[in-house]
């Protein structure tokens, strides 16, 4: 299946999580999760399946001031 990762597409196989996807690019904590704009928390990753042509964002903090 494709799903948009950040707005780039990616191919992952069928019955794929959205930890799958955090893994697929390599996301390093801490980041925040979303699948078609709703926030999954980070202990629902393994349990969230994804579809074709899902939306996922993966946002890191931004510090500074």
């Amino acid at each position: 299946m494709i799903v948009l990762i950040n707005n780039a597409s990616f191919e992952l196989p069928p019955g794929a999580s959205l930890a799958d996807a955090v893994r697929l690019v390599q996301a390093v904590p801490p980041f925040a999760a979303a699948v078609n704009l709703q926030f999954i928390p980070s202990g629902q990753h393994e349990k969230t399946a994804l579809h074709d042509n899902d939306k996922i964002e993966i946002i890191r903090p931004v510090t500074g001031g």
